[in-house]
Protein backbone atom coordinates (compact mmCIF):
# COMPACT_ATOMS: atom_id res chain seq x y z
CA UNK A 1 0.00 0.00 0.00
CA UNK A 2 1.72 3.66 -0.91
CA UNK A 3 2.20 6.01 1.31
CA UNK A 4 -1.68 7.78 -0.38
CA UNK A 5 -3.58 5.02 0.72
CA UNK A 6 -1.82 4.76 3.96
CA UNK A 7 -3.78 8.15 5.12
CA UNK A 8 -7.38 9.55 4.88
CA UNK A 9 -6.95 12.83 5.07
CA UNK A 10 -10.30 15.55 5.56
CA UNK A 11 -11.18 19.56 5.90
CA UNK A 12 -13.85 21.61 6.55
CA UNK A 13 -14.58 25.24 7.84
CA UNK A 14 -16.74 25.30 10.65
CA UNK A 15 -18.76 28.64 10.84
CA UNK A 16 -17.95 28.87 14.50
CA UNK A 17 -15.10 29.92 16.77
CA UNK A 18 -12.24 27.71 17.38
CA UNK A 19 -13.35 27.19 21.03
CA UNK A 20 -16.43 26.39 20.44
CA UNK A 21 -15.06 23.29 18.20
CA UNK A 22 -12.64 22.28 20.62
CA UNK A 23 -15.08 21.81 23.33
CA UNK A 24 -17.28 19.61 20.20
CA UNK A 25 -14.37 17.57 19.85
CA UNK A 26 -12.47 17.37 23.58
CA UNK A 27 -15.75 16.93 25.65
CA UNK A 28 -16.38 13.12 25.22
CA UNK A 29 -20.27 13.28 26.20
CA UNK A 30 -20.43 16.21 23.33
CA UNK A 31 -18.15 14.44 20.72
CA UNK A 32 -20.32 11.01 21.40
CA UNK A 33 -23.34 13.42 20.31
CA UNK A 34 -22.93 14.21 17.01
CA UNK A 35 -20.34 11.06 16.70
CA UNK A 36 -22.80 8.70 17.49
CA UNK A 37 -21.74 7.04 19.80
CA UNK A 38 -22.69 6.63 23.89
CA UNK A 39 -19.82 8.36 25.84
CA UNK A 40 -21.83 9.25 28.66
CA UNK A 41 -20.17 10.19 31.78
CA UNK A 42 -16.70 9.55 31.05
CA UNK A 43 -13.90 12.47 29.30
CA UNK A 44 -11.28 12.31 27.22
CA UNK A 45 -7.84 12.91 28.93
CA UNK A 46 -4.24 11.29 27.25
CA UNK A 47 -3.87 8.12 27.81
CA UNK A 48 -7.15 7.31 28.88
CA UNK A 49 -9.16 4.51 26.97
CA UNK A 50 -12.96 5.58 25.94
CA UNK A 51 -15.76 3.19 25.15
CA UNK A 52 -19.36 3.24 24.11
CA UNK A 53 -21.55 1.55 21.61
CA UNK A 54 -22.16 3.00 18.14
CA UNK A 55 -25.90 4.18 17.75
CA UNK A 56 -26.31 5.08 13.95
CA UNK A 57 -25.04 4.29 10.47
CA UNK A 58 -26.80 0.76 11.03
CA UNK A 59 -23.85 -0.54 13.34
CA UNK A 60 -25.10 -0.55 16.56
CA UNK A 61 -23.88 -3.99 17.60
CA UNK A 62 -19.94 -1.83 17.19
CA UNK A 63 -18.09 0.24 20.11
CA UNK A 64 -16.95 3.37 19.35
CA UNK A 65 -13.16 2.31 21.39
CA UNK A 66 -10.58 4.39 21.42
CA UNK A 67 -7.11 5.06 23.10
CA UNK A 68 -6.74 9.00 23.30
CA UNK A 69 -2.96 10.19 22.68
CA UNK A 70 -2.61 13.85 23.02
CA UNK A 71 -5.08 16.92 23.66
CA UNK A 72 -3.56 19.92 22.94
CA UNK A 73 -6.23 22.17 23.35
CA UNK A 74 -7.38 24.45 21.47
CA UNK A 75 -5.44 23.25 18.57
CA UNK A 76 -5.30 19.21 18.32
CA UNK A 77 -6.68 15.87 19.71
CA UNK A 78 -5.33 12.40 18.90
CA UNK A 79 -6.78 8.79 19.70
CA UNK A 80 -5.97 4.95 18.35
CA UNK A 81 -8.53 3.36 17.37
CA UNK A 82 -8.96 -0.01 14.85
CA UNK A 83 -10.49 0.91 11.72
CA UNK A 84 -13.92 -0.08 10.77
CA UNK A 85 -13.63 -3.26 13.36
CA UNK A 86 -17.68 -4.28 13.25
CA UNK A 87 -17.43 -7.58 13.37
CA UNK A 88 -18.29 -8.97 16.83
CA UNK A 89 -16.79 -12.31 16.34
CA UNK A 90 -13.14 -10.67 15.73
CA UNK A 91 -11.01 -9.83 18.14
CA UNK A 92 -9.09 -6.85 16.44
CA UNK A 93 -6.79 -6.34 19.61
CA UNK A 94 -4.15 -8.35 17.95
CA UNK A 95 -3.71 -5.54 14.80
CA UNK A 96 -2.27 -2.55 14.95
CA UNK A 97 -4.73 0.27 15.34
CA UNK A 98 -4.62 3.70 13.07
CA UNK A 99 -4.03 6.99 14.32
CA UNK A 100 -6.69 9.59 14.10
CA UNK A 101 -5.61 13.23 14.27
CA UNK A 102 -7.86 16.50 14.53
CA UNK A 103 -6.06 19.53 13.98
CA UNK A 104 -7.94 23.49 14.46
CA UNK A 105 -6.43 26.39 12.65
CA UNK A 106 -8.80 30.09 12.55
CA UNK A 107 -10.25 30.28 9.70
CA UNK A 108 -11.49 34.09 8.15
CA UNK A 109 -14.46 35.43 9.96
CA UNK A 110 -15.13 33.85 13.03
CA UNK A 111 -14.66 30.38 11.53
CA UNK A 112 -12.81 27.21 12.21
CA UNK A 113 -10.68 24.78 9.63
CA UNK A 114 -11.02 21.70 11.28
CA UNK A 115 -8.82 18.90 9.51
CA UNK A 116 -8.78 15.30 10.40
CA UNK A 117 -6.05 12.68 8.93
CA UNK A 118 -6.32 8.99 9.94
CA UNK A 119 -3.22 7.21 9.24
CA UNK A 120 -1.66 3.96 9.67
CA UNK A 121 -3.98 1.44 7.42
CA UNK A 122 -0.65 0.16 6.09
CA UNK A 123 -0.81 -1.97 8.74
CA UNK A 124 -3.97 -3.27 9.21
CA UNK A 125 -4.31 -6.74 7.82
CA UNK A 126 -4.39 -7.29 4.24
CA UNK A 127 -8.01 -8.72 3.94
CA UNK A 128 -9.42 -6.11 5.20
CA UNK A 129 -7.49 -3.14 4.70
CA UNK A 130 -8.97 -1.72 1.31
CA UNK A 131 -12.33 -2.58 2.98
CA UNK A 132 -11.56 -0.09 6.16
CA UNK A 133 -9.96 2.63 3.92
CA UNK A 134 -12.73 2.66 1.73
CA UNK A 135 -15.42 3.03 4.84
CA UNK A 136 -13.14 5.21 6.45
CA UNK A 137 -13.02 7.76 3.80
CA UNK A 138 -16.93 8.06 3.80
CA UNK A 139 -16.93 8.06 7.05
CA UNK A 140 -14.96 10.54 7.91
CA UNK A 141 -16.54 12.73 5.57
CA UNK A 142 -20.23 12.21 7.11
CA UNK A 143 -18.68 12.84 10.40
CA UNK A 144 -17.24 16.50 9.14
CA UNK A 145 -20.60 17.38 8.24
CA UNK A 146 -21.99 15.89 11.61
CA UNK A 147 -19.94 18.11 13.66
CA UNK A 148 -20.23 21.29 11.30
CA UNK A 149 -23.97 20.65 11.47
CA UNK A 150 -23.71 20.10 15.73
CA UNK A 151 -21.64 22.88 16.40
CA UNK A 152 -23.08 25.75 14.00
CA UNK A 153 -26.64 24.64 15.02
CA UNK A 154 -25.35 25.66 18.69
CA UNK A 155 -23.52 28.89 18.28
Amino acid sequence: MDEIADRIERNIVINAPRERVWRALSNAEEFGTWFGADLKGQSFAPGQRVRGRMGQCGHENVWFDVVIERMEPPDLLSYHWHPYAIDPAVDYSAEAPTQVVFTLRDAPGQGTLLTVVESGFDRVPPHRRLEAFRMHGRGWDAQLGNIARHVEAAS
